[in-house]
């Protein structure tokens, strides 16, 4: 995943992405804005920065490889999390069961 972080949390949402999960690469806006001035910045990328975050992405081997391996690694989570019986599908149907009792 390349991030591009724009306005409010996407921020944050980069860090996770890039820092923790370790699965994507960011274009490079690094923008000391504080919430909720996000339009203030005049964020302006430009096509080297992109082309850079896509080859660094895209990459054979090395970390290029590694990160490809976590987010197929993650994938697979979410796909069984989501699946009948997984941890979403649970909480998806305890909160439409918590809607139905709240409606009636």
């Amino acid at each position: 995943m390349v991030a591009w972080p724009q306005f409010a949390e996407q921020f944050y949402n980069e860090k996770l992405i890039v820092k923790v999960l370790k699965i994507g690469v960011s274009v490079g806006v690094e923008v000391p804005v504080k919430w909720g001035e996000e339009d203030k910045a005049g964020i302006l990328v430009k096509r080297e920065d992109v082309k850079k975050a896509l080859d660094e992405l895209m990459e054979d081997g090395g970390e290029g490889e590694e990160r490809r391996r976590r987010a197929t690694e993650l994938g697979e989570k979410a796909k069984k999390a989501s699946e009948e019986g997984g941890s979403s599908h649970k909480n998806m149907t305890m909160l439409i069961q918590d809607v139905l009792e709240l409606q009636s």
